[in-house]
């Protein structure tokens, strides 16, 4: 059987290929401390099941116009005026499958073949992948440490050609947890307006900040930049309901009727029960979002002081979501008791297989020195898991 050129291009995801093998050495009786989840593990909140369960008797189980209900577009609406102060209508606002689903909608109905998407790195490893499916080509910006895993206008200039008709700005940032700043986000809003390109600014962690930290959409800076932005957001990680699979888009209404358009032909509406469940989440109380936030803190400063400890590790502080993005160059071209570690995929696969701790490594990131783990995790995991990882790392000479 021959396949489409397209779907053999396409890699699958690290994250979830990792997540998996896990689940199944656990399966198999073998204790795993699991770091690779992108995801809570705290429940969802229950005022927003109880309110899927009211959907499902109540028989709100049909069909419901595509781009989502009018009483979700609305919420979200609201949502955005008060946290971000954006005023958008309801017609401008699809509810999609999940952010994941919106940010594909979005390359889908913007890029063509030959266009170039501009992509900081690190970057989420959907980024690239969804560039790919369209045919058009990502164009990386790589960051360090030193920028604080940021772009800077003059980056971002730099690699503008006439070609280039998307750029990708996720912040807060997976795998980073980098938080771009106003001042920051005007200086790149102002490059963006000036070329006359698209922004999908993807901000799935806005509420898991940290430090006092503010969060900013690059679509407030004014109607210029706010009309080439489409920002992207969901319930998955603010509210612990990455199952539900409820992601939202905003923007210029040409492109949300494509957008449209669009799903209506691949997957309709997203699923009706979910979509009142994510009217509870936005419209209910928020408490259990800050519970979650100051839980993720006190296992973010653990984490990052601890690998700071393990020699021949370093962890940049992050300043948001629920990751800490290790930094481990000084390990590679070294070896574990005669086996060689080359790269974050040799990495990740000694400590799955020594130490019994699931990382992602930090390749399909584009950040090959580096590992991503998550702190959405008890603690007694993360204390568990990072003394597992110490043991085996000190044996690498």
């Amino acid at each position: 059987m021959t396949l489409s050129k397209r779907a053999q291009s396409i890699s699958p995801s690290p994250t979830l290929s990792l997540t998996a093998k896990a689940k199944a050495m656990r399966a198999q009786g073998i204790d795993v401390i699991g770091f690779g989840a992108g995801e809570p593990d705290f429940d969802t909140p229950d005022h927003i099941k109880a309110e899927a369960v009211r959907a499902i008797s109540e028989g709100f189980t049909k069909y419901t116009p595509t781009t989502g209900i009018p009483e979700l577009k609305a919420a979200i609406c609201k949502k955005f005026k008060e946290d971000n102060g954006l005023d958008y209508e309801p017609s401008q606002i699809v509810v999609s499958s999940g952010a994941k689903h919106s940010i594909f909608n979005i390359v889908q109905v913007l890029c063509d073949k030959g266009d170039e998407v501009i992509v900081p790195a690190p970057y989420w490893v959907s980024y690239t992948e969804q560039v790919k499916i369209a045919e058009a080509t990502s164009v990386i910006i790589d960051t360090t440490e030193a920028t604080g895993f940021k772009i800077t206008p003059k980056m971002l200039a730099d690699h503008i050609t006439d070609r280039t008709v998307l750029l990708f700005l996720n912040s807060p940032s997976n795998p980073t947890g980098a938080v771009y700043s106003e001042e920051e986000l005007k200086a790149l809003a102002g490059i963006v307006v000036d070329r006359g390109i698209w922004v999908i600014s993807d901000e799935i962690y806005e509420k898991i900040i940290y430090d006092g930290v503010k969060h900013v959409s690059i679509a407030s800076f004014g109607p210029e930049i706010k009309a080439r932005t489409l920002v992207v957001n969901g319930v998955s990680k603010t509210y612990s309901m990455t199952g539900w699979r409820i992601g939202y888009t905003a923007g210029n209404k040409e492109v949300i009727n494509a957008i449209s358009n669009l799903q209506d032909h691949s997957t309709s509406n997203p699923t009706s029960i979910a979509q009142r469940a994510a009217l509870a989440a936005l419209t209910g109380t928020q408490e259990p979002v800050r519970h979650m936030v100051q839980e993720f803190k006190k296992r973010r400063d653990y984490m990052v002081q601890t690998v700071n400890r393990i020699p021949g590790l370093s962890c940049y502080m992050p300043q948001g979501a629920f990751y800490a993005f290790v930094n481990a160059s000084k390990i590679m071209g070294k070896a574990f008791k005669g086996k060689m570690i080359n790269n974050s995929m040799d990495l990740t696969d000694l400590l799955l297989n020594e130490a019994r701790v699931a990382v992602i490594p930090g390749g399909p990131f584009g950040a090959d020195n580096y590992i991503r783990l998550s702190y959405a995790t008890s603690m007694d995991h993360v204390q568990k898991g990072l003394d597992r990882m110490n043991e085996v790392i000190k044996q690498i000479r």
